[in-house]
């Protein structure tokens, strides 16, 4: 069964397309047309928002791209960044693209080998960072990276005492470099860009690495704006909207949107001042469109909730009032279902008294649209929020498909799916379930791997690893990875990820993963949320010191037996949680166990468990573990604890 969307755009938005080139020809055109009239870019800082023009934001790539040639960056060369969201990233990556040469951004997370890992398969001759914190781990591995020619470090703070290393120079020198170069070159930025090709790679993307090594997606500026014009046509966006960029600039998402839709659409991006003050910054400039992971609308619900909890009698029980009018207006709504005049006038109600304050106070007030992808996200987290009136809706894509293409149109949106496929965008599903998908936005190939590209193939379909299937209105549903998809020892299907979403929209639950291959049951190892846990905790009184500590308290194992118990009701008995364990420790990036972008590395987590996982299937009452733990200061060190192994009745 296939789907395609929006057929009656297809023919022109075809047309379209083959008139477009490169996205430095893009941004020399809005720069052309919008001049200093229309701002581009917004960062803030202090507290206060900088602004940067069109012309602004040209002159700004014209400057950091002749610094660069001047550094001996060249056509075919690749540019690694490792960097926050400012507007040294978009000048940056832009001033590269503009010179032929192509770019990936790594997380600013990773640990020094990491990056020395990453950067060596490149050979990256110039990288720009963020800050000291960056060029510290670049400096420990700098005998590993012969091949660099520059370090460019954009925030000045705490680097006075390396001003006399000739390896490093600061993003405000390179635009001085950039001047004197344009001075005596003053053609040269216009006569590179002409050079550029459509087909040209712009931006390799390294993927999540769950199963291995990370793999480098390339994308051709095609492919960007390819995806750049499906988003604009299908969600109608005008010249000047704000977004907000909160994603990490390694996510193929603040890629897709950055080089794509905001070039295209001309959008006004706008950067956050830090990760705390994102909705501050939401009331500040009224984004009209947001996406972002999974895990920022989980965390915001956890955090509702447990406000709401802490409330007064009055706000608490007229919040859940509101709540429950709210998802019976979405219900009916989904299911195409006339609204009663009763239910209509108790919807505007609620409005007025919970939707508005509450959207108000988050700084959601002004969405029209957003949107959440990456990790699967539990239906409960989009019902409560489109309960409140925030028309957060799931979509669907990944880093060699050129970023999201299905999401959930407007006037239909059904909780469990992700949508229909954007215009030019043919998704079907092949015989053992895999989703396959079909545009110019799929990527042009792995960076010097012939053979993986290959098998990323069938008969022309981009093979995207997961399973699933098509509805009979059209709507795709994601049953979880394909390779995930386990059997439990009576040969049942069924996906792991569908129960952990479900866990993991409890304000108590930070991270689940769930076994039950060849098993007779389902177990599972949960990750408390600190920070919710440990507040209830100290409303009660119960004294702890570590994560550990608190993790093991007796009342902690009594409350998230109730949270499964809950997500128990919701599924059918072969999912059913029989036993669970409390994990003493988080699961950290940094020892392997998840993935940059929060991914679970199943069967790693799966082999450094096996102790517990073995007790819990054995009918045992608690285990000793002895585990490492890595310390702030990046110290491994060793910890001896039982753990209790719970049953669920």
């Amino acid at each position: 069964m296939e789907g395609d969307g929006h057929n009656g755009l297809n023919f022109t938005m075809q047309n379209r397309l083959h008139n477009y080139k490169t996205l430095p020809q893009i941004l020399a055109a809005n720069s052309a047309k919008y001049g200093d009239k229309q701002t581009a870019v917004r960062d803030k800082a202090f507290g206060i928002w900088q602004k940067y023009t069109w012309a602004d934001y040209y002159r700004y790539m014209e400057k950091t791209a002749a610094g660069f040639a001047a550094l001996g960056l060249r056509r075919g060369d690749t540019l690694c960044m490792v960097v926050e969201n400012h507007p040294e990233w978009l000048f940056s990556a832009s001033a590269a693209h503009a010179l032929g040469a192509m770019t990936l951004n790594l997380f600013t997370s990773s640990i020094a080998e990491e990056l020395n890992t990453s950067i060596s398969r490149i050979d990256s001759p110039i990288v720009v960072v963020q800050d000291q914190e960056q060029t510290d781990k670049l400096l420990e591995i700098k005998d590993k990276l012969p091949f660099i020619k520059k370090v460019i470090y954009i925030d000045p703070t705490g680097m006075t005492s390396y001003e006399d290393d000739p390896w490093l120079i600061s993003y405000a020198r390179l635009l001085e470099t950039g001047e004197k170069y344009l001075q005596e070159n003053r053609n040269f930025i216009t006569e590179e860009i002409d050079k550029n090709r459509p087909d040209d790679i712009a931006v390799m993307i390294q993927t999540s690495g769950t199963t291995g090594i990370p793999k480098l997606a390339m994308l051709s500026h095609r492919n960007l704006l390819s995806i750049a014009l499906q988003w604009t046509e299908a969600n109608d966006i005008k010249p000047g909207e704000n977004w907000i960029s909160i994603s990490p600039p390694a996510w193929i998402v603040d890629q897709m949107w950055c080089f794509g839709v905001a070039l295209h659409s001309a959008m006004t991006i706008n950067f956050p001042e830090t990760a705390e003050t994102v909705l501050d910054d939401f009331r500040d400039i009224g984004p009209s469109l947001i996406i972002t992971s999974s895990r920022f609308w989980e965390d915001m619900a956890s955090s509702i909730r447990v406000k709401v909890s802490d409330a007064g009698w009055l706000k608490r029980n007229l919040f859940y009032l509101g709540e429950s009018v709210g998802k019976q207006v979405v219900e009916k709504t989904s299911k195409k279902q006339q609204i009663p005049l009763k239910l209509q006038i108790m919807y505007k109600l609620m409005s007025k008294l919970v939707y508005r304050p509450l959207l108000d106070r988050i700084g959601c007030s002004h969405f029209r649209g957003a949107f959440t992808g990456g990790h699967p996200i539990s239906p409960d987290v989009i019902h409560f929020f489109r309960a409140v009136g925030l028309n957060l809706k799931q979509c669907y894509g990944l880093t060699e498909a050129g970023g999201i293409f299905q999401l959930q149109p407007d006037n239909e949106v059904k909780l469990e799916t992700v949508g229909k496929p954007l215009p030019l965008t043919e998704v079907k599903i092949a015989e053992d379930q895999e989703v396959l998908v079909k545009s110019k936005a799929v990527f042009s190939g792995y960076y010097k791997d012939y053979e993986t590209t290959q098998n990323a193939f069938m008969d022309g379909w981009l093979k995207t690893g997961d399973a699933g299937y098509i509805d009979a209105d059209g709507h795709l549903l994601i049953i979880g990875r394909k390779e995930d998809i386990i059997r439990n020892k009576s040969g049942e299907a069924f996906s792991p990820d569908f129960i952990e979403t479900r866990l993991k929209f409890s304000p108590y639950i930070k991270e689940a993963v769930i076994f039950g291959e060849n098993r007779p049951f389902i177990t599972a190892m949960i990750n408390i949320d600190l920070g919710n846990v440990g507040n209830w905790a100290e409303e009660r009184m119960i004294p702890y010191t570590t994560y550990m500590d608190l993790s093991q308290q007796p009342a902690v194992e009594e409350l998230i037996l109730q949270e499964v118990q809950k997500v128990n009701e919701q599924l059918p008995d072969l999912m059913k949680i029989k036993v669970f364990i409390l994990l003493y420790k988080l699961l950290d990036a940094d020892e392997e166990e998840l993935t940059r972008t929060g991914k679970v590395r199943r069967r790693f987590v799966y082999g450094l468990y096996i102790k517990i996982i073995e007790a819990m299937y054995r009918n045992e009452k608690s285990v000793s573990v002895l585990g490492k733990v890595r310390y702030r200061d990046g110290r491994i060190g060793e910890i001896e604890t039982t753990v209790k192994i719970n049953k669920v009745e």
